[in-house]
């Protein structure tokens, strides 16, 4: 059977929602006994679940807008199993530390559970984390799945650099975490995730720059419904591209970085240069963009990211972009005018037509990726990797 054809049934449930192993066997070119293998070993780790047939009954039909039930019995119906919990998701922001339980079968909506203050140091950090463990009666997980801001060496489990949040550099972040949960770590960098999520609610999404806009600025980059490869541990660091004229300093130490004008502190810095007085919040500035449109303060940063974001796409040979994060709260003219920037510098609109879209962040679904890879059915040994979970694990051989 092999792990691949494991993985290509996950796969095609993740864009079916649910199906029959038969149905399966048929998407996939499996013969039937070979998908009812692969389901029934699939069952017994705990990543797929059968569904209850009332529930199945209701889902075909709202397909079909109110008709009549199918006729016939259905085959039993399996989907990826989202009753019991097996990660812990952590996402670490710059001000804010967030913790969610995940099955394997995510929902498209982030929901976090749980929120503590991040710190300033490895050790208010760890203070935070025990806190947040306080309110989680679960104790074992197949892993801890942390979102993690700044250049990220996934392999390692290290940070290398962090414009917002420096104590990190030399904090062993997954050291830290096993002093509360027993666990695998696997840290993934946050735009990273951003866009394995977006990818997994969105199979038709095979390639695009995913760009968000929160406490900084960042990139990440699918081809081919892949993550693209770098020889560093770095990419789509687009918010630490210079904009001329820009005299910010930046958290990283250079001066002007568009991460500094885009960011949800560099807007609400230029809206209180630009109405004289200090102060302000996200939620009043909303507001008034709400009621006065993209006012020239505003357009010269949009028009600054618009030009970063199309050299990324003339540099990378993409023509769709996904934009997440706080842009999207503001009013559909700012959304708007970004869009015709990044058209406007895209070689590709000369004679093609560039896709700029928004979309809601889904962190979780992009963590789970990464488990799935890594944790659940990676390619390796099970046995020489240090990061399998022994739960899953001892279900696999078990077979």
């Amino acid at each position: 059977m092999g792990r691949v054809n494991m993985r290509a049934l996950i796969d095609r449930l993740q864009r079916q929602g649910m199906a029959s192993r038969a149905e399966l066997a048929k998407l996939l070119g499996m013969s039937q006994p070979t998908a009812g293998k692969i389901c029934d070993i699939l069952l017994r780790m705990g990543v797929l679940e059968e569904v209850d047939p009332g529930e199945v009954e209701r889902h075909f039909q709202s397909r079909a807008a109110g008709t009549a039930s199918r006729i016939g019995r259905p085959g039993r119906m399996l989907r990826l199993d989202r009753s019991r919990p097996r990660f812990l998701a952590v996402e670490l922001g710059v001000t804010r530390t967030s913790t969610a339980l995940l099955p394997v079968g995510v929902d498209q909506v982030d929901c976090w559970s749980h929120s503590v203050s991040t710190g300033g140091s490895a050790a208010e950090w760890l203070s935070g984390l025990q806190a947040a463990a306080a309110h989680i009666a679960q104790k074992e997980f197949w892993g801890i799945l942390v979102s993690v801001p700044g250049i990220v060496d996934e392999a390692a489990g290290r940070v290398v650099f962090s414009a917002n949040l420096h104590w990190t550099e030399e904090a062993d972040l997954p050291g830290l975490i096993r002093n509360v949960w027993d666990a695998p770590v696997i840290l993934v960098q946050e735009e990273r995730a951003l866009a394995l999520g977006h990818r997994y609610f969105d199979p038709s999404a095979e390639d695009f720059l995913l760009v968000d806009v929160g406490d900084g600025v960042g990139g990440a980059i699918i081809v081919s419904g892949r993550l693209y490869a770098t020889p560093l541990s770095i990419s789509g660091e687009l918010g630490h591209t210079r904009v001329l004229g820009n005299e910010r300093l930046c958290g990283c130490g250079n001066v002007g970085c568009l991460e500094t004008l885009l960011s949800i502190g560099g807007l609400l810095r230029s809206y209180a240069a630009a109405c004289g007085r200090e102060g302000v919040t996200w939620q009043e500035m909303a507001e008034h963009i709400a009621e006065h449109g993209v006012e020239p303060w505003l357009a010269a940063t949009l028009d600054a990211a618009g030009v970063v974001i199309a050299g990324a796409l003339n540099v990378l040979g993409l023509r769709r972009v996904i934009i997440t994060g706080s842009l999207r709260e503001l009013a559909p003219p700012v959304m708007a005018h970004l869009a015709s920037a990044i058209v406007h510098g895209a070689m590709w609109a000369r004679f093609g037509e560039v896709e700029v879209e928004s979309a809601p962040r889904c962190r979780m679904a992009g963590l789970v990726a990464v488990a799935i890879d890594r944790l659940v059915l990676p390619m390796a040994d099970r046995g020489k990797n240090p990061n399998s979970s022994a739960a899953v694990a001892a279900a696999y051989e078990a077979f």
